[in-house]
């Protein structure tokens, strides 16, 4: 049965959701007939779930294109929404997270809890001298301080930088800097993958004169969870958070700040050196992530136990780990762990030991789970389970149906939602009581956002490849690049003018249905054809003897680019790919899923691929060695190594 799903062609497959789930859910046709009879209006009545402490009169400001200004005469707190009115609505009792530890350790902690938590530490941080206005950088691992923290920040109306954990000193260095961050969060050390990873060496490698650095001068303080019990240095800045918790004050009332309020930035990567700082505000962000994480995930907070797998250093943790889930009184479990740590099982059994109800996680970590083979996830009762998501990147069909079939027991909806770290919340998605889901397809903007395809002149197009536009402004849209208003008209809105420029290629078929064919940078021109990555990867692994696969585009003096791909084999299948041509049989499968065009010229077998911890694939470096060129910086990978093994078996 595996390799029949394995192999299924699903273009002409539709799977609708069970009339029982139809009956139960959250979201129904008329949202849908709510936001086109009147748009504005739809969010503002999504709007108004939320408490104001003053009501907002005006729902939308464009009068400054591409700068937006959502529900902005209303002023809010962002965290009594995500904390003080559910205890005061009478479900202090609810446990907010279950925190599960890589080592086995964990926490059940109540909205209660929590909201004292983090009235302790918004005292902590005004006793640091944190005020409304002010950045603080959050350099933590996935324990619950990160969320404390995130919040308490939230809560001063202060903005919050969140820097992966697994950045370098440098990155973070560059991070601190342009946000001019006054305090650093951070631990000791967190657990990955069987040990303690150090976390505060880098803050204070970060903050030291390096180089033609100076000493950096805008932290005054570095506040530090201790986690990993290993040995740091001090120094006079340096505060432990647990002695500042034990003597905070467990009392703070939370003060309204206006809906345009900086919420925090978030830096993502760019076409130069320098990241983006991408901004975030308070009013319009909580509406659409709370409203899309309720609607998209079909929430049902007094009896679901949700889990998005994502970490807090990424958009998706923040949107839907942090704000959307606790705006909506959700149950969620966080896991500080890798999903092989300590056991190729582990999701798996955090899933049995809390009855998980809903998980979204990545296309990658299926397609891993994929390779490993269904032996292990068979092991653990998934019962539990009743809606699946996958974000981060396109989701290849092959791995939908294996999704589905295998962690879903073929009964299970399967959201696949298309959103950016620019765009704060979820876009494009199926609403899963109401949709007939497609295998690989995003299919429609969710309620209330208006998207387009278009051709490189800005036309509409019926149906067919070209590029995704949002055409109206939309409440969690960035507000800008941190510092920078020019590079944010340059980067997002200079292409089309009028319409915010994704960056994606996206097909639109028959029925009206997206399609996302990935980074634009991710297509090739094949001979006077664009080719979209994606789809090549997913007929590479449409094979039976693939898990995994990554194409990218290198320089060609006939073609102009060739395609070259880099795919790993099922443990299952390695005996009978050993005994076959591997790269022709692969080629011949993708001339005959695409056609001759797209045949790759080298394919490469390799153990793994170059994946950030967040696991996204970084074409880039593949790009690097395709064109024999010096690999570049590999300081974000989980695994450095990768490249070097990678690079052996290119002989060029």
């Amino acid at each position: 049965m595996e390799q029949q799903v394995d192999q299924a062609q699903p273009e002409k497959q539709v799977f609708p959701p069970s009339p029982e789930f139809r009956d139960a859910a959250v979201a129904r046709p008329e949202l849908y007939e709510a936001a086109a009879t009147d748009r504005l209006e739809f969010w503002a009545d999504q709007a108004r779930s939320l408490h104001w402490h003053t009501p907002f009169t005006q729902t939308l400001d464009w009068s400054d294109p591409p700068f937006a200004r959502w529900f902005d005469d209303g002023e809010l707190n962002v965290a009594y929404n995500c904390l003080d009115r559910h205890v005061e609505e009478g479900n202090g009792d609810r446990v907010a997270l279950l925190w599960e530890g890589e080592p086995g350790d964990s926490r059940a902690i109540t909205y209660a809890e929590l909201t004292s938590e983090v009235k302790k530490a918004a005292n902590v941080l005004t006793d640091l001298g944190i005020e409304a206005g002010d950045r603080v950088a959050i350099y933590l691992p996935m324990i619950p301080e990160a969320i404390v923290s995130m919040l308490a920040v939230a809560r001063l109306g202060a903005a919050h930088s969140v820097v992966f954990g697994g950045f370098s000193a440098d990155s973070l260095r560059a991070r601190i800097d342009d946000a001019g961050a006054k305090l650093v969060i951070t631990a000791d050390g967190g657990w990955r993958k069987g040990k303690v990873s150090p976390l505060k060496p880098a803050v204070d490698a970060s903050l030291e004169p390096r180089g033609d650095l100076p000493a950096q001068d805008t932290v005054t303080n570095v506040l530090v969870v201790r986690r990993g019990e290993n040995e740091v240095d001090w120094n006079d800045r340096d505060v432990w958070w647990h002695e500042a918790m034990a003597d905070a004050s467990p009392e703070h009332e939370a003060q309204p700040f206006p809906a345009e309020n900086p919420l925090f930035i978030l830096y993502t990567s760019g076409t130069t050196g320098k990241p983006k700082g991408i901004l975030h505000t308070s009013g319009g962000y909580l509406t659409q992530v709370a409203s899309t994480h309720r609607n998209v995930f079909d929430l049902h907070p007094e009896s679901d136990v949700y889990w998005c797998t994502a970490d807090v250093g990424w958009i998706t943790g923040h949107s839907y780990v942090t704000y959307g889930p606790l705006a909506n009184g959700a149950t969620q479990v966080i896991y500080e762990g890798t999903p092989d740590a300590p056991h190729s099982g582990r999701w798996w059994e955090i899933i049995q030991k809390y009855g998980v109800t809903i998980l979204y996680t990545a296309p990658t970590a299926i397609r891993s789970f994929m390779k490993l083979g269904r032996q292990i996830p068979e092991q653990f009762d998934l019962s539990s389970l009743r809606l699946l998501g996958s974000v981060g990147e396109p989701i290849n069909p092959e791995a939908w149906l294996w999704y589905r079939h295998v962690i879903g027991a073929d009964r299970t909806p399967i959201v696949d939602t298309w959103w950016q770290t620019e765009t704060g919340a979820i876009m494009i998605s199926a609403l899963p009581g109401v949709t007939d889901a497609k295998p690989g397809s995003a299919q429609v903007p969710i309620p209330g956002i208006t998207i387009d395809v278009v051709d490189d002149a800005g036309t509409s197009l019926d149906h067919g490849d070209g590029l995704l536009v949002v055409s109206e402004p939309w409440p969690s849209m960035l507000r800008g690049i941190w510092g920078d208003p020019d590079r944010y008209r340059e980067t997002y809105w200079e292409k089309f003018g009028d319409r915010y420029f994704a960056g994606d290629g996206a097909r639109l078929d028959e029925d009206g249905d997206v399609w996302l064919l990935g980074r634009v940078d991710d297509v090739m021109n094949v001979s006077g054809h664009r080719l979209s990555t994606a789809e090549i990867e997913s007929a590479l692994v449409a094979h039976h003897f693939t898990a995994e696969a990554a194409v990218v585009g290198a320089s060609d003096e006939t073609t102009g680019q060739a395609v070259v791909a880099f795919v790993i084999i099922k443990q299952s299948q390695l005996a009978d790919a050993e005994a076959s041509d591997i790269a022709a049989e692969l080629r011949s499968h993708v001339a005959k899923q695409i056609g001759p065009i797209a045949r790759p010229r080298d394919i490469y077998v390799v153990a793994e691929l170059p994946k950030t911890r967040s696991g996204k694939i970084m074409r880039r470096l593949l790009r690097d060695v395709a064109e024999g060129r010096e690999i570049g910086d590999t300081t974000t990978l989980a695994d450095t190594q990768v490249m070097r093994i990678i690079g052996d078996k290119v002989v060029r």
